[in-house]
């Protein structure tokens, strides 16, 4: 896991990309914006975002913008893999969260 900081303004992730990581806000707020560019979700500290690419569909299905300044930990695909086995609940809670939102 690492630690990655987002200046205000700047995008975590875009819809559409392939999704390589899950992110945990630390610290700052992030818009989820949908295709329509319409902010439909204020993240905070302790919410994941990217789950649903990297554990459902591949592709991001949002942008997220940050809204201030943000420190997020990142967990990569691979350590994500190699943590799989070791923390089935780490799973389970991410992919009910992905279903909860790609149901919206």
């Amino acid at each position: 896991m690492s630690e990655v900081e987002v200046e205000a303004g700047a995008k975590v992730i875009t819809l559409d990309d392939y999704g390589t990581a899950i992110y945990f806000i630390e610290q700052g707020e992030a818009e989820v914006l949908t295709e329509g560019a319409e902010a439909t979700q204020t993240l905070g500290p302790g919410d994941a975002l990217g789950e649903i690419a990297l554990l459902l569909t591949g592709e991001r299905t949002a942008t997220v913008v940050a809204r201030t300044s943000m420190r997020l930990l990142s967990l990569s695909g691979q350590d994500f893999e190699r943590l799989r086995p070791r923390v089935p609940e780490l799973e389970r809670s991410l992919r009910r969260l992905g279903l909860e939102r790609a149901g919206r």
